[in-house]
């Protein structure tokens, strides 16, 4: 397989930005979660970071990217998104809401631009790995660089 048919839209994107990455692909039939994803893909735990769409109150989504083996914490992630309340999308809003399959969302690129917050643990780290698009793939880059991609911004959001 070529290079080119590998291109997703999350690395079109990090390519238009200029920004650095690599990318890794693994065998996946079906998601289960992102343990089981960063088992497969023999990458360390703590720079593996999951891709979560909540709606608010008011019906706008917004998206967390936190480390997999955390939980959000829906009272701290609905105050950094200035909603009364937050709750997890549906798994069957998914992919009609950000063009994403479970597992393979990421918060770069998605149908429409959403408020999106990167918990401030990856502030310290020199790289992370999240989704790149795709069921199989995950993308390696720097906290930063996957800032400004999405938009994001920095804040406490899980236990």
């Amino acid at each position: 397989m070529s290079k080119k048919e590998l291109k997703t839209n999350a690395m079109r994107i990090l390519d238009r930005y200029k920004i650095s990455y690599e990318y890794q692909t693994y065998e996946c039939d079906e998601f289960v979660d992102g343990i089981t994803t960063a088992d497969k893909a023999g990458l360390p735990h703590d720079r593996v970071y999951k891709t979560l769409v909540t709606t608010g109150k008011s019906g706008m989504h917004y998206v967390f990217v936190i480390p997999i083996e955390a939980e959000l914490d829906m009272k701290k992630a609905a105050r950094s998104a200035g909603e009364k309340s937050l709750e997890m999308l549906p798994v069957k809003e998914i992919t009609p809401v950000t063009g994403y399959v479970r597992g393979g969302c990421t918060a770069i690129g998605m149908k429409k631009s959403f408020p999106t917050i990167i918990n401030e643990t990856a502030q310290g780290l020199d790289y992370l790995y999240v989704s790149g698009g795709k069921l199989g793939m995950q993308l390696k880059l720097a906290p930063g660089d996957l800032k400004r991609a999405a938009g994001a911004e920095y804040a406490d959001v899980i236990y």
